[in-house]
């Protein structure tokens, strides 16, 4: 019982080891670097600024609040990231973009320094201890107009000039599906296509009759099965020998006998002939009224 209850402990611990090494500010990477913008991203004042983006390589939410960016190595701590943001929290695979406007009135993503179009920029990330430094690049100079330089893939070592510039998203953007373009190459004319879409549908058919098939067949065997089961198929052969216009008068003399229906002829005129000598339209013994008997 001991043994189970320390199993779970070292389990929890290490569960919960895992998701504070994410939530460490240590798995922030500096990602991407725009130094001069002319044509390109605008901040939330409408101004064209130098910019600089950080990304969370980890599995988990991490918030940089208290740590340090820095574009002076003997001053790592040259901007402090305020504490009192939540936007400073980024979830896992996320990015976030600082200003380096020189304008840390504007707001906390607007930095304390500027970089220079004409020089090496080194910038560095560190801790909140302004000591541990989690990351730090040193962008080339005679950098190009609104061409940023930045990671060939997010979070992973190999930096380069970047094809596109991509603020607060993935340096690596798919705008085209190899697939599709494989069947563009080989098939320009659209026979493949249209050959497997029939064959798509016409399978799709021939796979509903058979199932449809199955089901008649399957139901007609049950119900073969029930009639054998309750004896009704001996009652069957036994009317089955009367013809249909037998039936049908049966059902209609019994309809008639049941509903007392007889035809009503009152448009033709019957006359009895009586065995009276005289002529009853003129006989005053119609009209009188019989005796009461005692």
């Amino acid at each position: 019982m001991i043994k189970n209850k320390l199993g779970i402990f070292l389990v929890l611990m290490f569960v919960y080891s895992i998701g504070a090494k994410a939530q460490n500010s240590s798995s922030m990477r500096i990602n991407e670097v725009l130094v001069i913008n002319e044509d390109n991203f605008v901040d939330d004042y409408g101004k064209r600024n130098s910019w600089i983006e950080l990304f969370n390589s980890s599995a988990g939410t991490v918030d940089i609040r208290g740590c340090f960016l820095t574009n002076d190595k003997n001053n790592p701590r040259k901007y402090p990231i305020p504490k009192g943001d939540v936007l400073t929290s980024i979830k896992p695979g996320q990015h976030i973009l600082f200003w380096a406007d020189g304008e840390p009135g504007r707001g906390t993503f607007h930095l304390n320094f500027t970089l220079d179009p004409y020089k090496e920029n080194y910038i560095a990330l560190y801790d909140a201890d302004g000591k541990t430094l989690i990351d730090e690049v040193t962008v080339p100079a005679s950098q190009r107009p609104d061409i940023s330089y930045g990671r060939l893939v997010d979070g992973m070592p190999e930096w380069g000039i970047l094809s596109k510039v991509t603020p607060s998203t993935n340096n690596v953007t798919l705008d085209t599906n190899e697939k599709i373009e494989n069947f563009k190459l080989n098939d320009a004319w659209g026979i493949g296509m249209t050959l497997t879409a029939m064959f798509v549908v016409f399978s799709a058919l021939v796979l509903l009759y058979v199932i449809f098939k199955s089901i008649g067949i399957a139901a007609i065997k049950a119900s073969k099965r029930n009639v054998k089961k309750t004896g009704d198929d001996k009652v069957s052969t036994k009317t089955s020998a009367y013809t249909g216009e037998i039936i049908a008068a049966i059902s209609a003399a019994l309809h008639e006998f049941n509903e007392d229906a007889h035809d009503i002829e009152d448009t033709v005129l019957t006359i009895k002939k009586v065995t009276r000598s005289y002529s009853p339209w003129s006989s005053k013994i119609y009209t009188l009224r019989e005796t009461p008997k005692k």
